[in-house]
């Protein structure tokens, strides 16, 4: 009887054992909580819960709130922008960011967006991967910017403001932006490959 008790704890510890791992599998164990906007020794946090308030609500709140109303943004708007949801299948984006092209595309937008206190690429290219696949999970069938805060694998985001400045200055349009990240990238690649 006691063999018998013993396998089925062993039995019900293996099988919560495991459950405790698909959940930290499938929800990230840390989580943005912030995203500092960074420009030199200038730096301002936003909670991420006033940007997912936003999102939800419509209604800008603290300093989320003062920096839209500075920058004459409409709150509905951004908010539409961040429930946008991007159509990306989970198993190919998973595998496009670990191609060449990916790294390259990724390792370009890291630059702008890494974890605060290690901009290196080393950090913040596995930390981007993370928060793509992960958000993948999180959204039925999508990526949106909340989803992607969620499941981004570090505590605070940074957004460097003039490199992202230097971005939507080069990029005029949506498919200009498009073009920047993709094209870039595959001139370098091409560059590589030739003697």
């Amino acid at each position: 009887m006691s063999s018998r008790f013993s396998c089925r704890h062993s039995c019900l510890a293996m099988a919560a054992g495991c459950a405790i791992a698909v959940q930290g599998i499938t929800t990230p164990v840390h989580a943005a909580k912030d995203v500092a906007l960074v420009s030199g020794a200038f730096r301002r946090s936003i909670p991420v819960k006033d940007i997912e308030h936003l999102a939800e609500s419509g209604e800008a709140i603290g300093l989320l709130k003062n920096l839209l109303d500075l920058s004459g943004q409409d709150p509905e708007e951004v908010s539409k922008l961040l429930n946008q949801k991007l159509n990306l299948p989970l198993v190919l984006t998973s595998r496009l960011v670990n191609t060449r092209i990916g790294e390259a595309i990724i390792q370009r937008i890291a630059k702008i967006i890494y974890p605060i206190y290690t901009p290196q690429a080393s950090a913040s290219v596995p930390a981007l991967r993370a928060g793509v696949v992960n958000g993948l999970q999180l959204e039925d069938g999508g990526l949106t910017a909340v989803s992607f805060l969620k499941a981004y694998p570090n505590q605070v985001m940074a957004v460097n403001l003039p490199a992202l400045f230097s971005v939507i200055e080069k990029a005029e349009s949506i498919a200009g932006l498009v073009k920047f990240f993709s094209d870039s990238p595959l001139d370098g690649l091409k560059n590589e490959s030739q003697p």
